[in-house]
């Protein structure tokens, strides 16, 4: 009786997933030690809450997703317009939904809403896509995107985006039209600059001469890269890194992370941490190449290369070639709603992955 428990607890779990998954978190507690002792226990907490998340999703086949799709979109809709309208103001943007017994941020609802959506959209029309199937896509990206862009909140923008970018080019969006939007995005973006708000052209304006603000708007970029090239190759040891330890490293233990720990492990530590990334995203990109149905494929897809980009949009920002736009180190940043959001991706991977030879309908 109990062999049988354990192997329905375990039997939706991919293995390698979890393990890469694993090794991440590990390294997150290692790098979150350092930076910041005190919250080690609460982190606990939230990989905990993550995990049990991640095993939930797991055992919910694809259909059930599929059909969760349109109400998960909507309800992410209205949670967003409820923000513009009633929403919390912290630090000059509402992003934060107060619920009376917690404060609830419904643009992470998105960030799993948004490629759910549009590979059931695609589904949907799996028989015919047209180009005009393609354009429905983007405006139904474009609307969430804009309402989050409102609050303002660039990165989460950003990272919605890629989400449902990445489900709308593996669809087949011709590359013609790939390259036509991007060239009209391109013109576009002179005017799209009067459109930033004040902090984002200073943002924009920091990262190409940090030293034009080295005590305010420049100082992240400028600690961290000190961090990072004093890291060297093997690193100063945990606990050993002065820019962190000093406390000259601002959100050490969220956003600017992977500088702590950069300059405690050098880097063959960071090449230990992009080999784990590498491997988590192979493995999900062969989910994907796996998967029963479109929907499948798509949904694995983009939530895949989500890993993606957010390691890459914070290492770049951290070391300096991307504009600070506040996105986390995935897996490894401190804080529970980006490390649940993250594990429910996973658990959809190991759903698409349990179901990849059932004939769906």
């Amino acid at each position: 009786m109990i062999r049988n428990f354990w192997l329905k607890l375990i039997a939706p779990i991919d293995g390698p997933l979890l393990g890469f998954s694993a090794l991440l978190l590990l390294v997150a507690l290692i790098a979150v030690g350092s930076a910041s002792p005190e919250r080690v226990t609460a982190q606990l907490l939230n990989i905990a809450v993550a995990l049990t998340v991640m095993r939930i999703v797991a055992q919910m086949p694809p259909q059930r997703l599929m059909h969760l799709a349109l109400p998960a979109y909507a309800f992410g809709i209205l949670l967003l317009i409820a923000v513009a309208l009633f929403g919390d103001v912290s630090k000059g943007a509402r992003r934060w939904l107060n619920l009376g017994f917690m404060r609830i941020q419904p643009s992470e609802v998105m960030k799993i809403a948004m490629p759910l959506m549009l590979a059931w959209y695609f589904q949907k029309h799996e028989a015919m896509l047209r180009l005009r199937d393609y354009a429905v896509a983007v405006l139904l990206l474009l609307l969430p995107v804009a309402l989050i862009a409102r609050q303002p909140d660039l990165g989460t923008a950003v990272l919605v985006s890629a989400a449902g970018f990445f489900v709308i080019f593996l669809a087949g969006l011709p590359w013609k039209v790939i390259i036509g939007l991007g060239a009209a995005g391109a013109a576009a973006a002179p005017f799209a600059w009067n459109l930033l708000h004040d902090y984002q052209r200073s943002r924009v304006l920091t990262l190409f001469d940090p030293e034009r603000d080295p005590l305010g708007k420049g100082f992240h970029i400028i600690q961290s890269t000190i961090a990072i090239g004093s890291g060297g190759i093997l690193g100063k040891g945990w606990g050993q890194g002065t820019q962190a330890q000093l406390e000259f490293i601002p959100e050490r233990h969220t956003d600017f992370i992977f500088a702590v720990y950069s300059e405690e492990f050098g880097l063959l530590g960071n090449l230990v941490l992009l080999f784990l990334y590498a491997l988590l995203i192979g493995r999900g990109l062969m989910i994907a190449a796996n998967a029963a149905t479109l929907f499948s494929r798509l949904l694995a897809g983009a939530i895949t290369l989500i890993f993606f980009t957010y390691a890459f949009v914070n290492m770049g920002m951290v070391s300096g070639i991307l504009p600070v736009v506040g996105v986390p180190l995935p897996l490894i940043s401190y804080g529970g709603t980006a490390l649940v959001t993250l594990f429910l991706g996973i658990g959809i991977l190991m759903s698409i992955h349990k179901n990849r030879m059932l004939v769906q309908k």
